[in-house]
């Protein structure tokens, strides 16, 4: 796209923890112009109200969760339920508009886990061949040129990019693969439900969705194993902690995984090795679009990895931008560059 002709964009769902993200990184992004937000819960308010947006953006107003008001548009993107994005995705794309979607409805290439999964069945199977899994450290290409793309989900990101390179590289064995991770309560979304409120979290922590969680099987699907994974709530309110076990393969030692990190992240943007596992920490990336990896290897071969990231930001706003950068052809990291960790 020219440097002067700025892409026209639209966020619906703007009033989610996802959304008002977007709408914040969006409206200071050089190589956009925010047109567009949907809110039913805010319509006819302004963005300055509620995202804090100022300037000629800020005085947009929300308009209705509907296809015809992002006409248009060049990108929009969607921070819907999965139900909701699966009902607008294909409306957007049959009006030319290039979708990047950041629930769970186009991740899976296999239509018939939906039920299981997320318990519906798929309306738009046709679509998921061609959507591009919106994970950069994995395949930039296929982004650039998607005119769908499925932003991963947050525990996904961890996970995966906490694995990936060790798997492709053939440092670790593909069975008896086990991620645990942490996030805090802005990862079930901005729900009024009672098992999220203060009350319940504060002071507890508790796994969820045991084996049924819907990461489960976007994460295999990226990593090409079967991992066993579990997530736990813990009282924050952002930030998701990845704890990811595995077995180096005979004959190599922690070296080997040293040397892997730094071939496949050494010149990544967004993704920064730590010293030792004990430095990734929450207060280092909340507040960024960075992943944040360390790793210990024991005498046996088990390999320990750790893996920070902001669930609102790598895990779905910021990482949104980044897929948003590569179909529109910016340097990956415009707009994401002036955020700093919250502490």
């Amino acid at each position: 796209m020219h440097d002067m002709q700025r892409a026209k964009v639209g966020i619906v769902g703007a009033s989610g923890y996802s959304g008002v993200e977007l709408t914040r990184l969006l409206a200071g992004h050089s190589g956009v112009e925010l047109v567009a937000c949907s809110s039913d819960r805010w319509l006819g308010a302004t963005l300055a109200k509620h995202a804090g947006v100022v300037g000629v953006t800020g005085m947009l107003r929300y308009v209705a969760n509907d296809a015809p008001a992002f006409d248009g548009c060049d990108v929009v993107l969607l921070a819907t339920p999965a139900e909701a994005s699966l009902a607008l995705a294909p409306r957007l794309l049959e009006r030319g508009v290039r979708v990047v979607d950041l629930s769970g409805a186009f991740r899976l290439r296999d239509g018939g886990a939906y039920p299981t999964w997320y318990g519906f069945v798929h309306g738009a199977p046709g679509l998921l061949a061609g959507a591009a899994y919106g994970m950069p450290e994995l395949g930039r290409a296929a982004i650039g040129a998607a005119r769908l793309v499925a932003n991963p989900g947050c525990y996904a990101t961890a996970a995966t990019l906490a694995l990936a390179p060790l798997l492709a590289a053939g440092v670790i064995t593909r069975d008896a693969l086990v991620v645990d991770a942490m996030s805090g309560t802005t990862g079930a979304g901005r729900q009024a439900s009672e098992v999220h409120s203060f009350s319940e979290v504060d002071g507890d922590a508790r796994a969820y969705r045991v084996l049924k969680h819907q990461h489960t099987p976007e994460i295999n699907q990226s990593l090409g194993a079967e991992v066993v994974f579990t997530a736990h709530l813990v009282p924050l309110r952002r930030g998701i902690l990845a704890t990811a076990h595995a077995q180096l393969l005979p004959g190599l030692d922690a070296a080997a995984v040293a040397e892997t990190f730094e071939a496949i992240y050494g010149d990544e943007p967004f993704v920064q090795l730590a010293a030792s596992p004990e430095d990734v920490k929450l207060h280092a990336v909340v507040g960024t679009n960075r992943c944040l990896i360390g790793w210990a290897v024991s005498p046996r071969g088990h390999v320990v990895v750790m893996a920070a990231i902001d669930n609102l930001l790598k895990g779905a706003a910021g990482q949104a931008v980044q897929n948003l950068n590569l179909m529109l052809g910016h340097p990956e990291t415009t707009g994401l560059t002036g955020l700093r960790p919250h502490h």
